[in-house]
């Protein structure tokens, strides 16, 4: 299992978010190549970002950011969300280097875009699904709809999607555990690979993400508990290391 790196974007800066709240942000830094740095010198393997303010505007903002770390670590698998409501977006990201794209917004109001761009960028499209009470939120987690997570991850996994990052919402932030339960569900029930994400607090988090023995939980993606010091990157993956060889 993999400990990935958010790096969260708003107006250039590195930020995080409590519950998704724009007007609740916590700022890192405001040098985000540097912050990639940072993460891929405690031996990210992965890195997570978004475009916040895209997320809210529904097209990149904060491209220039995103494009600037995938240039300057070519062989670094790197994931975005935020904004990616168009074809010609994820050529534009692809081309720059990012590996794959999530599709967070778009996926619930236009399911069929997904399917569309699975054919286009096969292998490259990662469907974001943010919920609150298992029932998928949109619009930067402005609107929650009537949705539930387990039914649409089942139609992205006949479209060919590579992989679902799941986010509880009322823990994204907070510092308060994550949804072992919730992902753990999801990993079994929608047929796709899971990234959790939302409430990574600490090595117990990752202990029980391992310990829910779902074999489709891929990765955790952890951002405010790395960067105020709950948790060690390179230590959390060590661990995640050592436990999947023991279950192995």
């Amino acid at each position: 299992m993999l400990v990935i790196p958010a790096i969260d974007l708003k107006d250039g800066q590195c930020v995080r978010l409590k519950q998704g709240r724009m007007d609740d942000a916590t700022t890192y830094g405001d040098d985000p190549v540097a912050m990639a740095e940072r993460w891929v010198k405690a031996g990210a393997r992965r890195l997570h970002l978004v475009d916040l303010n895209g997320a809210f505007e529904g097209k990149p903002v904060n491209a220039d950011a995103v494009t600037a770390i995938a240039r300057r670590y070519p062989e670094l698998p790197i994931q975005i969300g935020g904004g990616i409501r168009s074809a010609e977006t994820i050529e534009h990201y692809l081309d720059a280097g990012v590996s794959w794209v999530i599709i967070g917004t778009k996926a619930v109001k236009e399911p069929a875009f997904v399917g569309e761009m699975c054919r286009t960028f096969p292998g490259h499209v990662i469907v974001g699904l943010d919920a609150r009470d298992g029932y998928v939120a949109t619009d930067g987690w402005a609107e929650v709809s009537q949705i539930k997570a387990t039914e649409l991850a089942k139609r992205f996994a006949a479209d060919g999607v590579s992989s679902i990052v799941y986010t509880d919402i009322a823990r994204d932030g907070m510092m308060n555990g994550v949804n072992v339960e919730a992902t753990a569900a999801l990993a079994r029930e929608g047929g796709l690979p899971v990234i959790a994400s939302g409430g990574v607090t600490d090595l117990d988090d990752l202990r029980a993400l391992i310990a829910a023995e779902t074999p489709g939980i891929l990765g955790a993606i952890t951002g405010r508990a790395i960067y105020e010091g709950s948790l060690d990157l390179a230590e959390g993956q060590r661990l995640c290391d050592a436990l999947s060889r023991k279950g192995s």
